[in-house]
């Protein structure tokens, strides 16, 4: 019994994560309409910026500031916007397959960054030993995690109150409505790029601080876990619950991420050992077939999205299937 629930802690933590991610990139490509292939390369800058500055002395690379927990999470939030700012300036102003291409670059030149300066994330050895808030204060891995749960999910139901806040104010309907025609929205005096550029840079925080709190929780990082995949994951979470909604964001990243787990166990159950090594080719097979059916059964995801409609000269937004 203890096992299942230490299982399902650990799940649910990582869920949490995957859904931190998935709203960042829901602000971007659900609301905004910005086609970011570069997920992981955010997510890896928050995660090592964390690391850098808030584990103890190593050999081989910087670090050893032993910054608090809290501190070094704001920090970690800072540079991945500011990084996000400098990738957004110039890129922005390239449209949908182009735009795409340029953030896959951006996100591959991040990991080939950490697989070579070791001087700065310690290379392929990875950092370790990266600190967990007030561990000291429980007795039991168990006990620890569950707290690391409820801090996590009181971040993530923070992230979403705050999501719904901006994305159903003013703000907000620009993004959608720069989403749905944005020629239309520059013709009454806003300004596509600038909208566009302050979606990104919040949608890659959001990035950021899942790849912190990520880094705390295993307390390990190396760039073998920041590899293009973790992008698809987040956009398979985003597209099976529906683009364009923060429930259905948090949603289709524990029902993928569920999906991801469970079929990891059965090719490990039913596969023979030297096959095993390609389980994860697997899993990438089966979460695309369920994006295929998504699309198919589901094109707005299980969710939906919403639309921004304009009533009389009022925007408002809508649920659609």
């Amino acid at each position: 019994m203890t096992g299942i629930v230490s299982y399902l802690v650990f799940f649910s933590i990582l869920a949490s994560i995957y859904s931190l991610m998935s709203l960042g990139l829901n602000l971007q490509w659900g609301y905004t309409g910005l086609f970011n292939i570069g997920v992981v390369g955010f997510f890896a800058v928050g995660a090592y910026t964390f690391a850098i500055l808030a584990s103890p002395p190593a050999a081989g690379h910087i670090g050893g500031f032993n910054w608090p927990f809290l501190a070094a999470l704001i920090a970690a939030m800072i540079a991945t916007g500011i990084v996000a700012l400098i990738v957004g300036i110039p890129t922005l102003r390239l449209r949908e397959d182009y735009l795409a291409i340029a953030t896959i670059g951006i996100g591959a030149t991040i990991q080939l960054i950490a697989n070579n300066m070791n001087w700065l994330t310690g290379g392929p050895n990875g950092i370790y030993n990266i600190p967990q808030p007030l561990s000291a204060y429980f007795s039991s891995n168990l006990g620890y995690n569950v707290f690391f749960l409820v801090m996590i999910v009181v971040i993530l139901l923070l992230a979403y109150w705050s999501l719904e806040r901006i994305v159903h104010s003013p703000w907000g309907r620009v993004l959608m409505a720069i989403r749905e025609d944005e020629t239309a929205a520059s013709s009454v005096g806003k300004s596509g790029f600038s909208y566009r550029l302050q979606s990104f840079v919040i949608g890659s925080i959001l990035m950021g601080l899942a790849g912190a709190l990520y880094a705390s929780f295993i307390k390990y990082i190396s760039p073998t876990l920041f590899m293009p995949v973790l992008t698809f994951q987040v956009w398979a979470m985003l597209i099976v619950g529906g683009s364009g909604n923060n429930r259905g964001a948090i949603l289709g990243s524990v029902l993928v991420w569920a999906l991801w787990t469970m079929s990891g166990s059965v090719v490990q159950a039913i596969l023979p050992s030297t096959l095993q090594v390609k389980g994860g080719a697997f899993q990438i097979i089966l979460i695309g077939l369920v994006l295929m059916l998504v699309l198919l059964f589901r094109p707005r995801g299980i969710m939906g999205s919403r639309k921004a409609v304009v009533f009389a000269g009022e925007s408002k937004t809508v649920s659609g299937e």
